[in-house]
């Protein structure tokens, strides 16, 4: 593993753990002796996202954690828990029978995902994958909101 700080080649494995994301490794640079992570994870069959328009993507973890950090900018929500749901949503995706996702699915489930951990952030996220036409349709989905946080 190459050290990020002086590109050395020898570094060393202080400690390895498992991870909800893989396995998570502290490595030390035996020439500078900084310390840095490393994630390493399975790789996967290829998830291929469907867009609206009929066209296909590689499914993207940074593209999606990305749209989420917008939704929670300023909100109690820490980076541990948008890779978690990220982790979740990856999760849930690869165990369905096919490898080619709409993208209306992956939309609703991470809305699922978020309603529960922050519901302000849900609102901010579906006002842009909803692509809400007025306000009266923003109104419902908040009424919607509402009524299911009071059960």
């Amino acid at each position: 593993m190459q050290c990020p700080y002086c590109l050395n080649e020898d570094t060393k494995v202080l400690d390895s753990r498992d991870s909800p994301d893989g396995t998570r490794r502290r490595r030390e640079c035996e020439k500078c002796e900084k310390r840095f992570t490393t994630y390493e994870r399975v790789e996967l069959v290829d998830l291929r996202v469907v867009k609206k328009d009929g066209t296909q993507e590689q499914f993207n973890r940074d593209k999606l954690k990305s749209g989420l950090l917008k939704a929670v900018e300023k909100r109690p929500v820490s980076i541990e828990q948008i890779d978690h749901l990220v982790s979740e949503v990856e999760r849930d995706l690869r165990n369905r029978e096919s490898t080619e996702i709409k993208s209306s699915e992956v939309g609703e489930l991470v809305m699922e995902k978020l309603k529960e951990l922050d519901p302000i952030a849900y609102i901010r996220f579906a006002s842009v994958y909803m692509s809400f036409d007025d306000v009266k349709t923003f109104e419902k989905e908040l009424k919607q909101l509402k009524k299911e946080l009071k059960e």
